[in-house]
């Protein structure tokens, strides 16, 4: 008798979720691979499910749950698994437990006679649907959020290094990020920006690394007038990036940075509300940090301004890299900017200027002074930095150049 001619279980609706975690719910009742000891026994019950359309030899499951070969007799330790798992779930309230797992001469299989929901297949098919062209796009938006409110995170996250459960990961990942994208595109084409800023925040809590997603939050919230948080996000995209991976903002991030400044200003006739939005709090330390685009900007205005003060403007490099002169990795890079950054503002004016460059670099603006005195400030930067992080294992370089006047 094969798992189809399996008579049908009347009144059992299990409800089956494999993003974010792996459950197993029947009304209150539910079982959960929130108990770590029983690993291998949620890997039998999710590798059955997920596989449910077809029957699996013993040979096939023994690879899949003992891939180093860690068993002595795999074949007596799968019926002992699949007896454990029966039991388990029948401890847990599930209906006839005893008849979801069916094993006929050594073949296993899912009792697919059992009427059940399964997230990943609900996924998947309200993304088939919101994905045909000749469906209204109102309801196509309706399909996409139903789907994308299903990934509560990745596949079997407890599970994640399980060799067959890699390729799923992905799988479904890769299906996300999609949906998510061409859900974007429908609300944008819809005006509907405040469902594209719900949508995002909950895609960056998946990927907080989807760079395309945060480019749709701020253009999302540029599209609402709200600027500010806009500007806010970026600032906090940028620091992530620069921290965690260790890359400089791309040229879209950039550009969306320069539209931002074009409209975070609003008509306003009291001068002296100008002047308050324009200034710095009183008690501002150090050197002035600043975006690089506001850099460049500053640098711009000083070139043209002393080809006819002949002021000495100095402008500065400070490189961080590891013992072989290669850029550190992101854990060490991270801390080491930070604690870099720290030694340049306290070390300079308040009219000096700095800016991050690069992930392992700032550039600085040195206003009145000489070759001689800028190259001890960088000095002092450098011994100060070493001194308050003796135990961080990486150098900085410094490198020194006047700034060109605009002729």
């Amino acid at each position: 008798m094969t798992a189809t001619e399996l008579r049908p279980i009347s009144n059992c609706k299990l409800q089956i979720s494999f993003l974010g975690d792996f459950r197993i719910q029947y009304g209150e009742h539910a079982v959960s691979d929130m108990d770590n000891r029983a690993h291998q026994l949620w890997n039998l019950l999710a590798y059955l499910i997920i596989f449910r359309g077809r029957a699996i030899s013993q040979e096939e499951l023994i690879e899949a749950l003992w891939p180093d070969n860690s068993s002595d007799n795999p074949s007596n330790a799968l019926k002992n698994l699949a007896y454990r798992t029966r039991s388990a779930l029948a401890a847990g309230g599930i209906p006839n437990a005893k008849e979801l797992i069916v094993c006929r001469r050594g073949v296993y299989s899912w009792n697919n006679q059992i009427d059940c929901e399964v997230d990943v297949e609900e996924f998947e098919r309200l993304l088939r649907e919101a994905s045909d062209l000749s469906t209204p796009v109102p309801t196509r938006i309706e399909k996409y959020m139903d789907a994308l409110a299903l990934y509560r995170g990745d596949f079997l996250p407890k599970s994640a290094f399980e060799n067959w459960v890699i390729p799923l990961i992905s799988y479904f990942r890769g299906l996300y990020t999609k949906g998510v994208t061409d859900a974007v595109a429908l609300l944008w084409q819809c005006r509907r920006y405040e469902e594209i800023v719900e949508l995002c925040q909950h895609a960056i809590v998946i990927d907080q690394f989807d760079e395309s997603v945060h480019s749709a939050l701020i253009k999302a919230y540029i599209a609402l007038g709200h600027q500010q948080k806009a500007l806010s996000h970026y600032e906090y995209v940028t620091d992530l990036f620069y921290r965690e991976l260790g890359v400089r903002p791309s040229d879209n991030l950039r550009n969306l940075y320069r539209e931002i400044i074009k409209t975070v200003n609003h008509v306003e006739h009291d001068l002296e509300i100008v002047k308050e939005d324009l200034r710095e709090a009183s008690l501002a330390q150090g050197a002035f940090y600043c975006e690089y685009e506001i850099f460049k900007n500053i640098y711009r205005l000083e070139a043209r301004s002393i080809s006819r003060s002949g002021q000495a403007i100095f402008i500065a490099m400070l490189t961080v890299a590891d013992s072989s002169g290669q850029v550190p990795q992101p854990p060490v890079l991270g801390p080491a900017m930070e604690r870099l950054l720290e030694a340049v503002r306290s070390s300079l004016r308040r009219s000096d200027v700095v800016s991050r460059f690069s992930a392992s670099q700032y550039v600085l603006m040195l206003l009145s002074t000489n070759f001689e005195n800028a190259q001890l400030i960088l000095d002092r930067i450098i011994k100060r930095f070493k001194l308050d992080n003796r135990r961080m294992s990486v150098q900085v370089s410094p490198a020194l150049h006047s700034l060109d006047p605009v002729l």
